[in-house]
């Protein structure tokens, strides 16, 4: 449940879905690295990796999983997770990967992300899947924080250009069988 008593209700994405997904992911994408990189660096970012035709094309691709996340009707947030590789720091036989898991700033810390992430793990469980993993930008201390109530480690780094400046994410994973085990303990997040 919310604050405001509407439990937030996960859905998957449809075909329909692209433009709102490329508006979730720029709005989010904004926040968090406006503050640390240039207008110019930022727009020309967003537009290669949250405009409509990408999203369409992601939607499209039957290795990924899109979920939306709603309280009364209204999109609070989404997720992208993605079947394939993984990085050399992440071993594993069958890993999926959270590419985007994004909730609206005025939802945070309301139920929300923790809804969420429990679909993501359940798909990924679902799938058979041995290790989910993801990177998060290294100043997002808030991010980082939440993955790790999650069971996810940091298990390595790795640089990324945006504009002029290299910066750094933390690529962090977990087991998919903690889920399993954290519920029979009774200490599932």
């Amino acid at each position: 449940m919310t604050e405001s008593g509407v439990p937030p209700v996960i859905r998957r994405a449809t075909a329909q879905d692209y433009l709102l997904l490329s508006e979730l992911g720029a709005e989010t994408f904004s926040e968090a690295f406006r503050a640390h990189n240039t207008p110019e660096d930022m727009q020309l970012y967003l537009a290669r990796s949250f405009g409509p035709d990408i999203q369409a094309a992601e939607l499209a691709d039957p290795s990924t999983i899109f979920l939306i996340a709603e309280v009364g009707g209204e999109p609070v947030g989404y997720a992208r997770l993605r079947e394939g590789d993984s990085p050399a720091a992440i071993s594993a036989s069958h890993p999926i990967e959270i590419v985007r898991f994004y909730v609206r700033k005025r939802w945070i810390g309301r139920r929300v992300g923790a809804a969420l992430m429990r679909e993501c793990l359940s798909e990924t469980h679902a799938r058979g899947c041995d290790v989910i993993w993801l990177d998060v930008w290294e100043r997002n201390e808030r991010a980082i924080a939440f993955y790790q109530k999650w069971g996810f480690e940091e298990v390595g780094t790795q640089p990324f250009r945006l504009g002029n400046d290299v910066q750094k994410d933390l690529l962090m994973a977990r087991p998919v069988s903690l889920r399993a085990a954290a519920r029979r303990e009774g200490t599932a997040p």
